[in-house]
Parts: C-alpha cells; sequence; structure tokens
C-alpha cells in the first residue's frame, strides 16, 4: 500500500481519534490578526495507517502525545522543520518488527568483507544512475560508464568521489560554477530538502525491516544516528536530482522554496522508480532494498535489490 505525505505550513492542532488524524485550524477573530483559538471541528482526518511521512513546518503545531504514539506505531516518520523551513529533526519508532532482535544480531554480525561488497554494489548503482540522469538531459555521460563498471570492493578506488566531480560539474549546465555544498547556492537549497524527505523515507524502511539506522554498512560517523540510510539512499539521490531538475525547467531557479516546488519534493515516496523490470513508487522501493540487506546479511542471498533509473 503507498502510503501518504502530510505537510503541515501553518498553525495546527493536530490529534487522535478512533484511529484518525485530526487537523484544526485558529479561529481567527473578525478584524483581528492573532489566533483566539483553535476550532472545535476538526477540517480534516486522515487515518492514521494511510500516513508513511509527517513534516511539521511551523512554530504553532501542536500535536498530542496520542496522535505521536499512534503515528509511531504505524512506522511513521516525522519529520521536523527549524525556523528557516529546513528539515533538521527526524522521529522513528524504536519496535516496529517482531524479530527485531534476530535482524540487528545479523546486522551486528555481518563480516566486513560483505559490507564492503555490498557498499561497492550500492555505489556502482548510484553512479549507474547518475549517468542515466545526464544521458536524459542530452548531457555527455560516457566519462561516467567505466566508472560504475569498474567499482571495486568497498569502493577502494574511491569511484564515487570521482564520478560526482564530473557529474556535480555538468548536471545543471546553465548554472555557473555549480558545486554541491549544504550551504551552497540554489538549488542546493532544493536538493537538501529532497534529500531530507528521501532519508525520512529509507529510514522508516530499515526500521520497518527490523535493522538499526545507526549501523551502516560503510558510513560510521558516531554523530549520525542514520548511517545505514545514508547508505542506502546513495542510489536513489539520482531520482531526487532529476525531479529538480525537473522543477528549474518548469519553474526557473528561484533562491527561496516556495510552497508549490515544495508540493513537488514532498511527491518524492511516490515516484515511480524501476527494480527488476518492474516500477513501483519510491517508498515501495525502498522496503524491497531494506528486506534485500535483512537477506544479505542471513546469507540468503549476495545481491541487494537497488533502484534503477527508467
Amino acid at each position: 500500500m503507498i502510503k501518504r505525505t502530510l505537510y503541515f505550513g501553518n498553525p495546527a492542532y493536530l490529534s487522535m481519534h478512533q484511529e484518525q488524524l485530526l487537523v484544526r485550524f485558529p479561529q481567527v477573530e473578525k478584524n483581528d490578526t492573532l489566533p483566539a483559538d483553535f476550532k472545535k471541528e476538526a477540517v480534516a482526518s486522515i487515518p492514521v495507517e494511510d500516513i508513511g511521512v509527517v513534516m511539521l513546518d511551523h512554530k504553532q503545531i501542536t500535536i498530542t502525545q496520542g496522535l505521536l504514539e499512534a503515528l509511531l506505531s504505524n512506522n511513521v516518520a516525522i519529520i521536523s522543520c527549524d525556523s528557516k523551513h529546513h528539515p533538521f529533526g527526524l522521529m522513528l519508532p524504536l519496535d516496529v518488527n517482531t524479530v527485531q532482535n534476530e535482524r540487528f544480531r545479523i546486522q551486528l554480525d555481518a563480516s566486513e568483507p560483505l559490507k564492503k561488497q555490498l557498499w561497492a554494489q550500492t555505489i556502482m548503482q548510484k553512479i549507474k544512475n547518475q549517468a542515466e540522469v545526464l544521458k536524459s538531459r542530452g548531457i555527455n555521460h560516457s566519462y561516467m560508464v567505466p566508472l560504475h563498471k569498474n567499482v571495486k570492493s568497498g569502493d577502494s578506488d574511491n569511484c564515487e568521489a570521482i564520478a560526482a566531480a564530473y557529474y556535480w560539474q555538468h548536471v545543471f549546465p546553465d548554472i555557473a560554477d555549480f558545486s554541491r555544498s549544504r550551504e551552497g547556492v540554489s538549488p542546493n537549497n532544493y536538493l537538501n530538502y529532497g534529500y531530507a524527505i528521501l532519508r525520512a523515507t529509507m529510514a522508516r524502511s530499515i526500521v520497518g525491516a527490523g535493522l538499526l539506522p545507526t549501523l551502516g554498512i560503510h558510513h560510521a560517523n558516531k554523530y549520525n544516528a542514520y548511517c545505514l540510510a545514508d547508505d542506502l539512499m546513495e542510489p536513489y539521490r539520482p531520482m531526487v536530482d532529476e525531479l529538480v531538475c525537473e522543477i528549474i525547467n518548469q519553474y526557473g531557479l528561484i533562491e527561496d522554496l516556495n510552497k508549490e516546488i515544495k508540493a513537488i519534493l514532498l511527491t518524492i515516496p511516490v515516484l515511480d522508480v524501476m527494480m527488476e523490470d518492474e516500477s513501483s513508487p519510491l517508498m515501495i522501493a525502498t522496503q524491497r532494498t531494506a528486506v534485500s540487506l535483512v537477506k544479505c546479511f542471513a546469507g540468503e542471498q549476495r545481491k541487494l535489490l537497488l533502484p534503477e533509473m527508467k
């Protein structure tokens, strides 16, 4: 089932009743610019079981403990935004898989050679997908082909960085001297926003599969609570990049993210993704990737299921 992504960017009171998320907005008295109180009647209700991601992007949003419990019990990823409207916090459940202890153990016992092989597969597919983004935009991608074909165990030759240097120099040809940086010029802010949604979607799938999102197959920063999500989302990043390119083609390059652009980026969990010659929503694909990692850790298969560009 495809789960919904909900975005709240205005003052709101979010509560829970009969397995439904209820939304109430402030009442504004006539000729009064300040909200007096929240409406007694809900203006919208959404079944909690239909929700996959919730993004909270306003300082005057109130959410009840009962709703938080219900959302987390249904493995909903809850994203909180800062005063600049950038995603900065992620809340996930601690226990949503019935065999979580067993999954933790096989994850902890995974050998370094296995993790290096899995990382090589991940980077191989990421570079291949980056090449497809360039190709779809009519940009020379021949430089990328030997890179994705020659990724070694653990990416010991650092093909990912070599490919990234070429990719980011060419993917936005109309933006002079563009470089990928979290604090860089637009459309870095588009990419940051999209990757945050992708990261939450992947983290949700990892937790649902009974794995620890903190323990990566490559990333190992002690300050990063989502190393595994950062690992497995790598081949999915080009899907976000392609969407950003489409947004720029449609709206031009806008310095600040507006509601229209955010609304498009919030469709990332339902983007069509190819996997094993079948098309499915990205959220379903991330679940399949996470489950395939469990099988690799358990010795049931040797290859990760990873997304391909259409």
